[in-house]
C-alpha cells in the first residue's frame, strides 16, 4: 500500500470557514491523505512596517487552535498545524523545505479584500510544481460565515 498523500493547508482568516472544511473532506474522500494547516503570522497595526512579527503569532496559535478540530473532523483523522511566515509564499516555501508535501490548498478572502490574491499567492504556489487547490470565501454578511468558491487545477 502506498504512503498517503501529504496535503499543504495554507489559511488565517478563513481557516475555520465550511469551504475549507468542506474542500479538506473532499480531498480525504477521494484517496488517502494527511494534513497540515500552516497560518502565516498576520502583523497588526502599524506593526506591520515597523515589526511584522509583532503580536502575530498569538493571533496565529489561536487561529490553529480554533481550526484545528473543525478541520480535523473534516479530514477524518488528526490535522497537524503550525505558525508560518508572515509573508505567505515563504510560509509555503518553508513548509515544503521542512516536511514535503504532495499538494496544497491554499485558502483565501474573496478578490475584493484578499491579499494574498494581490499578491498572485496563487499562481506562485502552483509555479512550485504541486497540484494547487484554491478555496475562495465570499462575504454575505458581515454576520455570517464567509460562503467558500473552489476551484481545483492540477492535481489527483
Amino acid at each position: 500500500m502506498s504512503e498517503p498523500a501529504r496535503v499543504l493547508v495554507l489559511a488565517h482568516q478563513t481557516a475555520s470557514t465550511s469551504g475549507l472544511r468542506e474542500a479538506v473532506q473532499a480531498r480525504a474522500q477521494h484517496s488517502p491523505a494527511t494534513f497540515h494547516l500552516v497560518v502565516p503570522i498576520r502583523p497588526h497595526g502599524m506593526h506591520k512596517f515597523v515589526d511584522p512579527n509583532h503580536d502575530g503569532p498569538a493571533d496565529a496559535e489561536a487561529v490553529l487552535a480554533q481550526a484545528l478540530p473543525k478541520l480535523s473532523a473534516a479530514a477524518g483523522s488528526k490535522v497537524t498545524g503550525s505558525v508560518g511566515d508572515p509573508e505567505p509564499l515563504m510560509a509555503i516555501h518553508d513548509a515544503i523545505n521542512l516536511a514535503g508535501y504532495d499538494e496544497i490548498i491554499i485558502s483565501t478572502l474573496s478578490p475584493r479584500v484578499s491579499r494574498w490574491l494581490k499578491l498572485d499567492l496563487v499562481s506562485k504556489a502552483r509555479g512550485l510544481g504541486l497540484p494547487v487547490t484554491h478555496v475562495e470565501a465570499r462575504h454575505t454578511a458581515p454576520t455570517e460565515e464567509r460562503r467558500p468558491e473552489v476551484a481545483s487545477t492540477g492535481g489527483r
